[in-house]
C-alpha cells in the first residue's frame, strides 16, 4: 500500500472515468480529497455520489490545497493541456487520461514543461497494466517470438452505433479532429508499441463516418449512457466512427488495426497480434486473463495468468491468484501503484511502464499522420523526433 496521506490527491472530472480514478486511489491507499467538475452543481453532486470530503470551486482552488500533491485530469480533452501547464506551474504531479492534448504542438510543450519540472507526470494508458501484457512485452524483449515482423489488430467498440448516441468526443473542438482514432486507437499504438518495443514510422490511413446526423441531448450525458429519452437537437457529424490503417515500423516490420466505434456487439475489444521469425503471441482485452503463443513446430499454447507460469515482468504485474480474473479496474490500480510509488520515491524507475508525456506526444504524432495520409490518400511518415 502506499501511504497516501503524505501524497493527497484530487480528480479533475467526475465522469465514468474519473470515477474509477477515484475507486483506484482509494484501493490503493491514496487519499482523495477531492474533485472537480464541469461545474460547481455537478462538482458537489458527484462528491456526494462517490463520497470524497470535497468538491473544489476552481482549479485555482484545488491548487490552493496544500494537501493535494497529484492531480488526476480526466476532463474532456479540449481542457488537458491548459489544465496540466497550470497544474505543472503549481508544482505538482499529473497523471493526464489520453489523449494527452489536442495536438501535437500542445504536447510538445508539455513534454517540455514536464522534464524542466522534475515532477513525475504520467499519462492514463492503463491497458499496458493487465499483466499479460507486462509479460508479452518481456517475451518480445527476451526474444521469445524472433524477430518482429507483423503487427496487427483491431481496437473496437458498439456504444455510438445508433444516431441516438451522443457524447462530448463527437464534437471536434471538444474532443479532437480524430474521434474513433483518437479516443481508442490511440490505446492500441501504444500498447502494441509497449510491448513490441517499437515505434510507427509511417502511416497509411482511411477515415469513415457513417452516421453523418445524429441527435444531441438538451442537458448533459453521461459516456456509454443508454438513455435515449429527453428532448434531442439534429447535428451534423464531422468526426470519424472508423479507421483503417496500414503502419510501418522502425524496424521494417509491417502493420494493421482496424478502430471502431460503430461494430455491433463489440463492447470493447481491443485485439493484437505480434508475429515474430520464431513464435507468434496474441491478446484480446475481453478476454484479459489469457495469451495465445503460436508456433510452426510444436504445439500452441494459451497460457492462463497466474503468477507461477508468467515470467518475473508479468508475475510482478499480478495481483490476484491465477483463475480470479484481472480486469479494467485492476488495470488502473496496477498503474496508479507504479506510479505513487515514484512519487514516494521521489524520481521515475530506470525504466517506467507507465506512458510518459513523451509517449502521449508520440501518440499525437501519429494522429498528426493519420490526418494528413487521410486527406492526402497516401502513405505520411511521422515527425522524425516522435520516438524521443
Amino acid at each position: 500500500m502506499i501511504s497516501g496521506g503524505a501524497n493527497g490527491a484530487a480528480v479533475i472530472g467526475t465522469g465514468f472515468i474519473g470515477t474509477v480514478h477515484v475507486q483506484a486511489l482509494r484501493r490503493l491507499g491514496v487519499n482523495v480529497l477531492g474533485v472537480l467538475g464541469s461545474s460547481a452543481a455537478r462538482g458537489a453532486e458527484a462528491a456526494q455520489t462517490i463520497g470524497v470530503p470535497k468538491a473544489y470551486a476552481s482549479l485555482e482552488a484545488l491548487l490552493a490545497d496544500d494537501g493535494v500533491k497529484v492531480v488526476h485530469v480526466t476532463s474532456p480533452n479540449q481542457f488537458h493541456f491548459l489544465q496540466v501547464k497550470q497544474i505543472l506551474a503549481a508544482g505538482r504531479h499529473v497523471v493526464c487520461e489520453k489523449p494527452l492534448t489536442m495536438t501535437s504542438v500542445e504536447a510538445a510543450e508539455l513534454v517540455a514543461l514536464a522534464k524542466a519540472s522534475n515532477l513525475i507526470t504520467a499519462v492514463n494508458y492503463n491497458i499496458r497494466y493487465y499483466p499479460l501484457n507486462q509479460h508479452s512485452r518481456a517475451m518480445v524483449a527476451n526474444g521469445d517470438l524472433g524477430d518482429v515482423r507483423l503487427i496487427t489488430g483491431h481496437y473496437m467498440q458498439d456504444w455510438l452505433l445508433f444516431d441516438t448516441d451522443w457524447n462530448w468526443r463527437l464534437e471536434a473542438d471538444k474532443g479532437g479532429l480524430l474521434r474513433a482514432f483518437g479516443d481508442i486507437g490511440t490505446h492500441w499504438i501504444d500498447l502494441t508499441s509497449f510491448v513490441s518495443g517499437l515505434k510507427v514510422t509511417s502511416v497509411m490511413a482511411e477515415l469513415s463516418t457513417f452516421v453523418k446526423t445524429r441527435q444531441q441531448p438538451v442537458g448533459p450525458v453521461e459516456t456509454f449512457s443508454q438513455d435515449r429519452s429527453g428532448e434531442t437537437v439534429a447535428r451534423n457529424v464531422t468526426t470519424e466512427d472508423t479507421a483503417l490503417l496500414l503502419l510501418r515500423y522502425e524496424n521494417g516490420a509491417r502493420g494493421s488495426v482496424v478502430v471502431s466505434q460503430v461494430s455491433p456487439g463489440k463492447k470493447n475489444s481491443l485485439c493484437w497480434q505480434i508475429d515474430g521469425s520464431k513464435s507468434s503471441a496474441a491478446w484480446d482485452s475481453e478476454k484479459p486473463d489469457h495469451l495465445a503463443i503460436g508456433h510452426r513446430d510444436q504445439p500452441n499454447q494459451t497460457l492462463q495468468r497466474d503468477a507461477a507460469l508468467m515470467n518475473a515482468a508479468g508475475a510482478a504485474a499480478t495481483a490476484l491468484p491465477g483463475g480470479h480474473v484481472e480486469g479494467f479496474a485492476d488495470s488502473f490500480f496496477a498503474l496508479f501503484r507504479e506510479i505513487y510509488g515514484a512519487i514516494e520515491a521521489g524520481r521515475p524507475p530506470g525504466k517506467p511502464s507507465y506512458a510518459s508525456f513523451a509517449d502521449g506526444c508520440y501518440e499525437m504524432y501519429v494522429c498528426d499522420a493519420v490526418l494528413e495520409s487521410a486527406r492526402l490518400g497516401r502513405w505520411v511518415d511521422l515527425k522524425s523526433d516522435a520516438g524521443s
